[in-house]
């Protein structure tokens, strides 16, 4: 009995020891990089067991800049195998206080899509050196404002195979740039969101249809702007609300979305 008592505390052990090992692959660094002479601040994370190149995802945040929410996607990321990469378009230290603060910031840049767009490739620059990066396999996503990002760094050419818009906004001030797409793109939409409404759909349909885009469009019935984050609250009154159903759906969109563009192979 003792024997077996003492075989059944090596095997809890090595089990303790293998979870230990499987948490303590996946690493986290916050990174410094820049756009000409302007310092940013991103966020990478990726698991250390994997050996060689593998597909990225570049994470474009929403209007309150890079938060513990996008430095969670890029966990649950960099836990299925992606090299997962959260990148800043404000700046090194420029985090919004308040929605007021955060609306002024998003503005000027979704006035400026020059701009925008340069933050991103400055971005896309940084993550493709990376040796644990397979540079043929790099997608970018955000989330509202980030969604929005997301479909404009496709706009830009940017060489990526795939653009994910979560909940982000679909018109453009450069529509005639549609013509550069070469990536597969997934817009995941609340169906009833007053900040995207109908007449922005139909215009990015016959935009991306017209360019003959390779496009995947899904609406989720009940879910308003900002459906994937729980600090919305639940109150769809406001136009701005989580939505569990549509939160869990998207992101399994996302997954099969990955699983074409960019699979894994470890």
């Amino acid at each position: 009995m003792k024997v077996l008592f003492a075989l059944l505390g090596v095997l809890i052990m090595q089990w303790g020891l293998m979870g230990t090992e499987a948490r303590a692959a996946i690493k986290s660094e916050t990174v410094e990089y820049k756009d000409g002479k302007t310092a940013l601040e991103g966020f990478l994370v990726y698991d250390d067991s994997w050996s060689g190149p593998r597909p990225a995802v570049m994470i474009v945040h929403q209007w309150m800049g890079l938060t513990d929410y996008e430095k969670m996607r890029a966990e649950q990321l960099a836990a299925k195998g992606y090299v997962a990469f959260a990148l800043d378009i404000y700046g090194k230290g420029i985090r919004p206080k308040d929605a007021s603060e955060a609306g002024k910031l998003a503005m000027q840049y979704k006035s400026d899509i020059k701009s925008y767009r340069q933050r991103e490739k400055a971005a896309f620059d940084y993550i493709v050196k990376s040796k644990k990066v397979d540079p043929k396999q790099i997608v970018i996503m955000g989330y509202c404002f980030g969604g929005t990002g997301a479909l404009e760094a496709a706009r830009a050419g940017l060489p990526v195979v795939g653009a994910v818009s979560f909940h982000g906004g679909l018109s453009t001030p450069n529509p005639q740039s549609t013509n550069n797409i070469k990536a597969k793109l997934l817009v995941l939409h609340g169906a009833i969101d007053p900040n995207v409404p109908p007449k922005d759909v139909d215009g990015f349909m016959k935009e991306m249809n017209d360019a003959k885009v390779d496009y995947q469009f899904v609406a989720y019935s009940g879910a308003v702007h900002a459906f994937t984050q729980k600090s919305a609250g639940n109150d769809i009154s406001k136009g701005v609300a989580y939505n569990e159903a549509a939160d869990r759906r998207s992101w399994q969109a996302l997954m099969d979305f990955l699983g074409e563009v960019a699979p894994l192979s470890k």
